[in-house]
């Protein structure tokens, strides 16, 4: 059966395709330039040029599978045209979620992510309460609403599961805005200071057996996927160790953070380039967002790898790829 991968150059969508090659798939990808694609990912994995926001080559692309990943997204959390959030996280989706209905694909996965969830600060959330007032950044808001357009679909009879991912990091086809490249950067010695508060955090691997093992779940089942939560000073010290270089710098008081947040958010506005905190960034790391796994360990056998061993991994791959020394 072949399979299509949207996104497959992204950290969760390069960790689907070595998953589900592993299990002897035949593996398509909608790439935007297959000639910058080629290298970047396996020699199997047969790419097709398209765009999530082009639907004739989205249909191009599910024309002759039987199963859809849809990964791709924007992770920013800051872009000089936040229209662009809507464009690919929502109407992308559709676009996807459109051609795999009309197709009649026998399963679907969406990658959603775990912003979508209501919580406490300091409770443990699990699957069960979608979030329904809008949350505080474009990015948020937008998976928000492309979560409720997979619904719409899924009432239609598409045969749709949700993956909702923590921060994820570890081996990934290209360096892109997320985890690894804070902690890349740590390594490198270019975080002169640690943003306070912390962040829940996941295995790119895990995340992709967790995307395999949902498609023989229920339509319309959910499953967050996250290992544990951590501080950004764990998270530091983990990579540190696990490198064996590195310090692990002093973490910048709150007041200042959202001091220089709120400066840069009113800077980037009249300069167009990103602020040095994004808004929705700090919010995030200060709210001590706790998501449950406990549904994916209880009901898809899903066991990810505890974080000493898992930032191990990760630092080993970015050596392997040529990130740090």
């Amino acid at each position: 059966m072949r399979t299509l991968v949207t996104g497959a150059t992204g950290t969760v969508g390069g960790a689907v395709v070595q998953q589900l090659l592993s299990a002897g798939r035949q593996v398509r990808a909608l790439v935007r330039d297959p000639v910058k694609a080629k290298p970047l990912l396996p020699a199997a994995v047969e790419l097709l040029a398209g765009d999530v926001t082009d639907p004739a080559s989205v249909a191009r692309a599910v024309a002759g599978c039987g199963a859809v990943f849809h990964t791709a997204g924007l992770p920013e959390q800051w872009l000089r045209d936040p229209r662009r959030f809507t464009e690919v996280n929502v109407a992308g989706s559709v676009n996807v979620g459109e051609a795999a209905l009309a197709a009649g694909v026998a399963t679907f996965v969406y990658t959603s992510t775990i912003d979508v969830f209501a919580w406490t600060a300091g409770q443990p959330f699990d699957e069960s309460t979608l979030a329904t007032e809008p949350k505080g950044s474009y990015y948020e808001r937008s998976k928000q609403e492309a979560d409720r357009a997979m619904v719409a679909l899924a009432a239609r009879g598409l045969p749709v599961r949700y993956a909702h991912p923590a921060a994820v990091y570890g081996d990934a086809p290209a360096l892109n805005p997320g985890l690894n490249d804070v902690i890349v950067r740590l390594l490198r010695g270019q975080v002169p200071l640690l943003l306070p508060g912390g962040i829940p955090v996941v295995l790119a691997a895990d995340v992709g057996r967790g995307h395999l093992l949902l498609e023989t779940a229920p339509v319309g089942a959910r499953a967050i996927l996250s290992e544990r939560f951590v501080t950004l000073v764990e998270l530091a010290r983990a990579a540190v160790a696990a490198a064996g270089f590195g310090k692990v710098p002093r973490v910048m008081p709150i007041w200042l953070a959202r001091a220089v947040s709120a400066s840069g958010e009113g800077l980037a506005k009249l300069l167009r380039r990103p602020p040095l905190i994004p808004a929705g960034q700090l919010q995030f790391l200060l709210e001590d967002v706790h998501p449950s796994a406990e549904r994916a360990r209880r009901e898809l056998g899903w066991t990810p790898t505890p974080f000493p061993d898992a930032m191990a991994s990760a630092v080993a791959a970015f050596r392997a790829r040529g990130w740090i020394k």
